[in-house]
């Protein structure tokens, strides 16, 4: 497994390490309505995954805003934020950033990407910094597991990526 920090001190990561390969692993989360979503509903497309701790910290807030931006300049690429806060606390972070076309979806009732993905943290039942680039047949491309919580993650990396898979 990843080793991975949050403020300095060490996290147990629950669940399945993803490696660049390997067929990526459906999980269900949820969308600020309420409603389920699944990685089998963006088929055919390219998935840029966006893993955060939680929306209302700046490293957070500015990692999906980069991705966002990002994503407007992409064919057939969707961005997906996921972090384990509360729906009600996405929406009103979407509404409240005037953002209306943003992918953010909750794995706060099951974990069940936290754990399909290897980033779900035992001690803190938050989900660990990461990126993860699955191409239009499911296929993992590319994926960083951030070693520190609190870092940024690789953006450049993680966009050319996303803009080589097919």
């Amino acid at each position: 497994m990843a080793n991975v920090t949050f403020k300095g001190n060490p996290v147990t990561l629950l669940g399945n390490e993803v490696k660049a390969g390997d067929q990526a692993p459906d999980f269900k989360v949820l969308a600020t309505d309420l409603s389920e979503v699944t990685l089998a509903d963006s088929k055919g497309k390219v998935r840029l995954i966006s893993v955060i701790p939680s929306i209302d910290t700046g490293v957070c807030e500015q990692q999906t805003r980069k991705f966002n931006e990002e994503a407007s300049k992409l064919d057939n690429v969707e961005i997906i934020t996921i972090s384990a806060d509360l729906p009600f606390a996405q929406k009103r972070w979407c509404a409240g950033e005037g953002l209306e076309n943003v992918n953010i979806y909750s794995d706060h009732r099951e974990m069940s990407f936290g754990e399909a993905y290897g980033v779900h943290m035992k001690e803190l039942r938050l989900l660990a910094r990461s990126v993860f680039v699955v191409d239009s047949e499911g296929k993992v491309t590319y994926v960083e597991y951030v070693s520190e919580g609190t870092n940024h993650p690789d953006y450049e990396k993680a966009i050319e990526a996303a803009k080589a898979a097919k």
